[in-house]
């Protein structure tokens, strides 16, 4: 439990109510621990942030304010935010949220590589769907990433850490130059400025988060952070198909809508991303359910032609209709035998003279 005090470990009990049982995942801020919370029986995920936050009395106030808000968030693709507090006893300041069995979206790319781009589209659209019912709701995220997106064995898709998100966000627009806004991979390029984020930023970091699902990487990585917020805020990405040309060229091009530099080139909220990519998967597998299969496909007549086959040569013995021909016999006698009779039937009644 390094990092959270140390008298968490003797007294690993926040609040007198969620006793902590193990570390399940850890960042620059926080760890976070599986929990038990004793008052209503379950399982639950606490978010302990690190002892430089919790000792400071005006983050303290903007975490809990903004924690208040994010408890007000409720949607499917949004781990839910139970409780918040600062345990005296611990010095720990703290978010009780619902605990999602899975895995973080960050350790499935490092497992997997790049995902098959209709995986990549699904999992982006429940990001947008949680992260668009925020931006209604009047909140943004501010640090959108694969690592604050968890992703359960049915592969549902929850959006989390929206109370640290905007307990930062919070800060004011002077305090700005002096806070980095995100994480410095995936920030927009106005946060990367250092202005304050808007829904558009976080627009373009599920553009990096989605560019990441289909390429393997980042569009732009330094290790400098100075030269990483440069590239963000000027450099043109390089066009994801140069490093995974199985990705359709409509896929691209939503994709670099995404990360245009200019806020307004974007789309405007998440919600309107999670339509665009509905709707282009739905075109994507309509287009596959009507292509026919190549064996199942039509013949040209000019082919239908050439592959018809041959006519199988017989004795011609064989094909002689008998029943036509005696048939045809029958018919000359019939008609020759009535010739002599119409003969006798006119030269009775025209004798000759």
């Amino acid at each position: 439990m390094d990092g959270v005090g140390s008298n968490v470990q003797t007294l690993p009990t926040l609040g007198g109510r969620y006793r902590l049982l193990r570390v399940i995942g850890s960042g620059g801020m926080a760890l976070v621990y599986l929990a038990h919370d004793k008052t209503l029986d379950r399982r639950v995920a606490v978010k302990v942030l690190r002892e430089p936050f919790s000792r400071e009395a005006g983050f303290r106030e903007r975490f809990q304010n903004e924690a208040r808000a994010a408890a007000n968030l409720s949607h499917p693709n949004i781990v839910t935010v139970y409780d918040f507090g600062y345990d005296e006893n611990t010095a720990a300041l703290y978010l009780v949220m619902e605990y999602v069995p899975g895995t973080d979206l960050k350790s499935i790319l490092k497992d997997q590589g790049p995902l098959p781009f209709d995986q990549a589209v699904q999992l982006v659209i429940q990001a947008a769907r949680g992260i668009g019912y925020a931006h209604r709701m009047g909140v943004i995220h501010c640090d959108v990433k694969p690592h604050n997106m968890l992703v359960t064995p049915d592969g549902t898709l929850k959006v989390t850490d929206f109370g640290i998100a905007r307990a930062i966000a919070s800060i004011q627009p002077h305090e700005s130059a002096d806070v980095v806004w995100g994480s410095p991979l995936y920030f927009s390029p106005e946060q990367a400025a250092g202005h304050p984020p808007t829904p558009a930023s976080d627009v373009y970091s599920l553009g990096v988060v989605l560019y990441e699902l289909l390429t393997g990487q980042p569009p732009f990585y330094a290790s400098d952070p100075v030269e990483l917020a440069r590239l963000h805020r000027e450099a043109p990405p390089r066009p994801p198909r140069t490093l995974n040309p199985s990705i359709p060229s409509s896929l691209e091009t939503i994709v670099l809508k995404l990360l245009e530099k200019e806020p307004a080139r974007r789309y405007r909220t998440a919600q309107q991303l999670a339509l665009v990519l509905e709707d282009w998967l739905q075109k994507i597998q309509n287009t596959e359910i009507t292509q026919p299969p190549p064996e199942s496909q039509t013949v040209s007549p000019a082919y239908a032609l050439s592959e018809a086959p041959p006519v199988q040569n017989t004795d011609d013995t064989q094909n002689i209709d008998w029943i036509t021909i005696l048939l045809g016999l029958l018919a000359v006698i019939a008609v020759g035998g009535l010739i002599p009779f119409w003969l006798w039937i006119w030269l009775t009644f025209n004798p000759p003279r």
